[in-house]
């Protein structure tokens, strides 16, 4: 409503709308990689129902009030300063304190992961790029919106992920070198409203925007270590 609304008494109003999706909106979809064009009509959590439905009113806003709008499907953001809540950032917690992490569906999910860097790369992309406004055949306005995936186009299986995140945890002496892992793992089934892979489809991106993220696992779980110790003065 505040978008449409900055266009009142001819105002200039708002250029570009871009607002968070997630990949979560693919639910249980068996193709992968993801792409924007698949249907996305059987979300298997409440947060991924949200998010489909942001976008649909965002389409509509765009559709009714000609607002230029762009949203980014995140895949499995992770990096310094993240959400704790997010299992990197969790695991290390636990690891920390003693802990035993969970490792859902036995460590057999993969994850699309996502360099924070390259999240934010994309998004400043995408800012400066709004989509076009054109007139269809109606003479009405055709809506000016988009979606795109952000995702690193490499999904990876979590129990290498985890085997990662030890082995950098333990190099930016967050823990001790001879920090016994096994004895802190569980393998436990999937949770509801999981899904077992993530993986983006990013042509579009690349195609429109001559972007593609493409920081490797280790190298950002490296950097969220440093970060982890520095922040927390461990």
């Amino acid at each position: 409503e505040a978008c449409r609304h900055s266009y009142d008494n001819g105002a200039t109003g708002v250029e570009h709308l871009v607002y968070a999706s997630s990949s979560s909106v693919y639910g249980s979809n068996k193709k992968v990689p993801y792409s924007t064009d698949d249907k996305v009509d059987n979300p298997v959590s409440l947060y991924a129902a949200t998010k489909k439905s942001n976008e649909l009113l965002a389409h509509a806003y765009s559709k009714l009030y000609n607002i230029p709008s762009t949203g980014l499907r995140f895949f499995t953001v992770y990096g310094p300063a993240g959400r704790p809540d997010m299992a990197y950032f969790g695991f290390t917690n636990k690891l920390l304190k003693g802990e035993t992490i969970q490792i859902f569906n036995y460590g057999n999910c993969k994850r699309d992961f996502t360099y924070v860097d390259d999240i934010v790369e994309g998004v400043k992309r995408v800012m400066e790029k709004a989509p076009a406004k054109q007139t269809g055949e109606d003479g009405l306005p055709l809506p000016p919106y988009a979606v795109y995936n952000i995702g690193n186009n490499n999904p990876e299986n979590l129990l290498d992920f985890v085997t990662i995140l030890q082995e950098e945890l333990i190099r930016a002496e967050v823990l001790p070198a001879d920090y016994d892992f096994d004895s802190h793992k569980k393998l436990v089934p999937m949770q509801p409203g999981d899904v077992p892979i993530t993986y983006a489809d990013t042509s579009a991106l690349e195609r429109d925007f001559n972007f593609k993220p493409n920081t490797t696992l280790r190298e950002g779980l490296r950097r969220f270590a440093q970060w982890y110790k520095e922040f927390y003065r461990l």
